[in-house]
């Protein structure tokens, strides 16, 4: 491929300086080849961004694109951390990223961000938050790697105690906050708390100054943003395709991965927890490489071929079930990744106007890749490198229009700093939002307890009445 480059200006703060071109999306909609393109024609270099194609030997599990794909791109953070090492925290994560995009600027070259580990990229694009929010549980694999630097439950037992224990300390340090948790959001409660004895101040009171940080906006020193701001001249692409075609896609991607050697690389990982085992070494297997999709799905039928437990039919069966499970928790996944985009990075976005900065690249059809893909592409790369103005996003195709229009129709969310929790006395029932009240009182459960607490108040009323008439009758005698 022809490689474009695209002089990049020596000036300090100058658009192509300060650039950086995020690539996100489902697992399977094209992001790898798309970064290769970009890099291709704007003299880049990729930075992955997914936590489990960091490990090396794992080419096929964790989806690697192979080096005969990278058009001879360097690619950073890939293929890099050995099976045994444990899983870089998001803190190492950001800081090495981080490293690499000063590298490349300083080099006069563009970085290419990309990655399916959301989490982690988004960590990236925004400037440093006085402390990081309460994560969202998506799904196995984001959950490992949100892990805090430090296990705050060691320095702080109580963080460990009953749910209702640590309710009733966050309601002494930090009632504002108490009052915005529902009593079942157990993680959200106990964040609360860990906030305050990490920082000293009431977690309330931090996120206030968080938020008045975001209110100054974007700084006139882009080496300086304020907290929640993107730390740099940002473009996103969103990769994205309907879901019916991705399914699919994916369902015949994993059959691929299979004939291309899924079974082997399962295999070795297997082999290698026995060998250590043996050696009386304990391998989590909750962290890491080894929550990868294709690995614990497959496990089953590992076992069951290493004991021959079970006659060849059998096992063959086992075989294509498990292989079922490694299709189903891809697709699964794929739901999380475009769950994590539309919520936490869009409201990251929102809260900073930025927006206008997410691209949705339409890759439903592979064959349309040039029309929808590439120039589209390459349009907003070179407007954004030259600093000229950039279109809508939602001018892109129809699915950008429905996707990103829906978003925007949609009323901000409550802002969690300010909601505070409602409790029905009469359903004892919480809910966490004056929308979910509203909809409570005007529901059919909560007006059939209101007619059986009436009923309640007009026999207890009869009781007293009659008991009031027999005492009035026997004092009379």
């Amino acid at each position: 491929m022809l490689k474009y480059l695209i002089p990049l200006c020596s000036t300090k703060h100058s658009p192509a300086m300060r650039s950086l071109i995020a690539v996100v999306g489902a697992t399977g909609t094209g992001k790898s080849k798309l970064a290769v393109d970009i890099a291709s024609r704007y003299n880049g270099e990729i930075i992955n961004g997914d936590a489990m194609q960091m490990y090396r030997g794992l080419p096929i599990i964790t989806n690697q694109i192979p080096v005969e794909e990278r058009n001879g791109i360097p690619h950073h953070l890939i293929n890099c951390v050995e099976l045994e090492e444990d899983p870089w925290r998001v803190g190492l994560f950001r800081s090495e990223c981080l490293r690499l995009i000063e590298d490349i600027h300083s080099r006069g070259k563009l970085p290419v961000l990309v990655g399916g580990t959301h989490y982690y990229t988004q960590s990236v694009l925004f400037q440093d938050q006085l402390v990081a929010e309460e994560p969202v549980s998506i799904d196995e694999e984001t959950e490992s790697f949100l892990a805090q630097d430090v296990d705050s439950a060691v320095k702080w037992p109580i963080l460990d105690a009953e749910p209702e224990v640590v309710m009733q300390k966050l309601r002494e340090v930090d009632p504002d906050m108490a009052d915005r948790w529902h009593p079942k959001d157990t993680r959200k409660i106990r964040r609360s708390l860990e906030i305050y004895f990490q920082t000293g101040k009431p977690a309330s009171q931090v996120y206030a100054e968080q938020r008045r940080l975001k209110q100054v906006g974007a700084r006139t020193d882009e080496s300086d943003p304020g907290a929640g701001q993107l730390r740099f001249n940002t473009m996103i692409f969103w990769v994205h395709s309907e879901k019916i075609t991705l399914n699919e896609r994916l369902n015949k991607r994993v059959d691929v991965m299979v004939d291309q050697g899924l079974m082997s690389e399962a295999s070795r990982m297997s082999d290698y927890v026995r060998e250590k085992e043996a050696q009386g070494v304990d391998v989590d297997q909750t962290r890491g490489a080894w929550i990868s999709i294709g690995f614990k799905e497959l496990a089953p039928y590992l076992q069951a071929l290493k004991d021959q437990s079970g006659t060849e039919k059998e096992i063959e069966t086992l075989k294509q079930s498990c292989i079922e499970s490694v299709k189903t928790a891809t697709r699964q996944y794929a739901r999380s990744q475009i769950k994590w985009i539309r919520n936490k990075l869009w409201s990251a976005l929102a809260e900073t106007d930025m927006t206008n900065r997410l691209y949705v690249l339409d890759s439903t059809n592979v064959a349309d890749w040039t029309k929808a893909i590439t120039k589209p592409s390459e349009r907003l790369v070179e407007g954004l490198l030259k600093d000229e103005p950039l279109p809508d996003p939602k001018s892109l195709s129809e699915l950008a229009r429905t996707t990103l229009g829906t978003k925007e129709a949609q009323p901000q969310s409550l802002d969690h700093n300010t909601a505070k929790c409602i409790t029905c006395d009469a359903c004892q029932k919480t809910m966490t939002n004056e929308e979910q009240w509203n909809i409570h009182i005007h529901g059919a459960a909560h007006k059939r307890v209101l007619k059986g607490l009436a009923r309640r108040a007009e026999r207890d009323a009869y009781l007293r009445k009659r008991e009031e008439n027999l005492n009035n009758g026997q004092t009379s005698v």
